[in-house]
């Protein structure tokens, strides 16, 4: 007799998933065991550090406030957790996704029309409750089809959070996101993203996390349709004290589909600092399956180390399974500066801790760059700047 195991029974039982895009998933915390040190995806993060969220013993639940600004076409909806619409991506795929999913009170709804073409960007922030306070919250954005967008999702405060943050990208439309983590440094906040990009969309996704005790973002892409369009960049500064970890994945589900990511992040401490050594984690997954011929997909990490103790750990996988592709690569660095450009800069007369400072802002600039929003790129830039003011180069 063929004994039938479901998908969750093989997850429960430790055995191995179809691929990286086809993980369990769900709604209800109650369906995903409880993590454990050794689980892969949880393998770099202290579980400790995550106050509960991981276990059900979080310090008591409060409320986030999520606000909303934008121009006039852009709607806002709260609505309960058990409206559908919330669903039209992929459901929680790990435990404290699912934590947040059945434990937010509410979710916001932020719409923009089709064919809108809005010259001021929708600017989402959420703020948390307090030191010792846990929240969950869930956002859904929605951009119709033909439109054009920037979308600027901004943490801030103190607290301990999880939220689901949902992306539906409509057919042919183009849409910046900007994804700010600004917390205070005793915050933790473990934050899931679900994106699908429609046929032909563009996408340039952005996550700059400088604030947080412990920050976990895992962004997950899907395409609705052929010719899909994603750029995801990141850029990440970690003191002693901070653990900040992405862990994405490009899910190359439909053909003639491009994908581009490109991560940087820097590591310091002090001297005579108390704290945990700075730690970063980064783990870039692209899926390619059978049926997306024609994928064009390149992903990359890059980490400088500026002190002692210090570590990074930069994990980029592909899995591959047609060839029928113009190209798929990925690299990832961790090291200290470039000695060349150093030895340049100090030939000219530069000292030797502005001429590292100048490296390291160049390092990031090639992602902060990028951001559309002028007055949201000037604020990195100098954050990166005021980062480098506290150690000794």
């Amino acid at each position: 007799m063929t004994e039938t195991v479901t998908k969750k029974e093989r997850v429960g039982n430790a055995t191995f998933h179809d691929n990286k895009g086809d993980l369990f998933a769900s709604y209800d915390v109650n369906d995903f065991e409880v993590p454990q040190g050794r689980d892969e995806i949880w393998r770099f993060v202290s579980l400790r550090r995550l106050r509960g969220l991981h276990n059900g013993t979080f310090p008591d639940q409060g409320e986030a406030q999520v606000n909303v600004s934008g121009p006039a076409e852009v709607t806002v909806e709260q609505v309960s957790p058990d409206d559908e619409r919330l669903k039209t991506t992929s459901a929680p795929v790990d435990r404290i996704a699912a934590q947040a999913w059945t434990s937010m009170p509410h979710a916001t709804i932020v719409s923009v029309p089709a064919n809108a073409e809005l010259t001021e960007p929708v600017v989402i922030t959420t703020t948390g409750a307090g030191l010792d306070v846990t929240t969950f919250s869930g956002l859904h954005i929605e951009v119709g089809q033909s439109a054009t967008a920037t979308i600027l999702v901004q943490y801030e405060g103190s607290g301990t959070h999880a939220d689901n943050v949902n992306f539906v990208i409509g057919d042919n439309a183009q849409v910046n996101v900007v994804v700010d983590e600004q917390w205070n440094n005793d915050a933790v906040h473990v934050g899931a993203q679900s994106i699908v990009c429609g046929r032909d969309a563009v996408l340039r996704h952005t996550v700059a996390t400088f604030g947080g005790e412990l920050v976990r973002n895992t962004p997950r892409v899907k395409y609705a349709g052929s010719g899909g369009d994603v750029e995801l960049t990141g850029v990440y500064y970690a003191d002693d004290g901070q653990y900040i970890e992405n862990r994405l994945l490009v899910d190359h589900n439909h053909p003639y589909c491009r994908s581009n990511v490109l991560y940087k992040g820097a590591l310091q401490g002090g001297k005579d600092s108390k704290l945990p050594d700075a730690r970063t984690c980064w783990v870039g997954d692209v899926l390619i399956r059978s049926n997306a011929s024609g994928t064009e997909t390149y992903e990359a990490n890059r980490n400088i180390v500026l002190t002692d103790g210090a570590r990074a750990d930069a994990i980029p996988n592909l899995e591959i399974e047609t060839g029928d592709i113009p190209g798929a690569g990925h690299a990832a660095t961790v090291g200290r500066f470039d000695e060349e450009q150093l030895f340049y800069l100090k030939s000219r007369g530069i000292p030797d801790g502005e001429a590292r400072r100048l490296i390291v802002r160049g390092f990031f600039n090639e992602v902060l760059n990028r951001i559309p929003v002028e007055n949201v790129r000037e604020e990195l830039i100098n954050r990166v700047s005021g980062e480098l003011e506290n150690v000794e180069l």
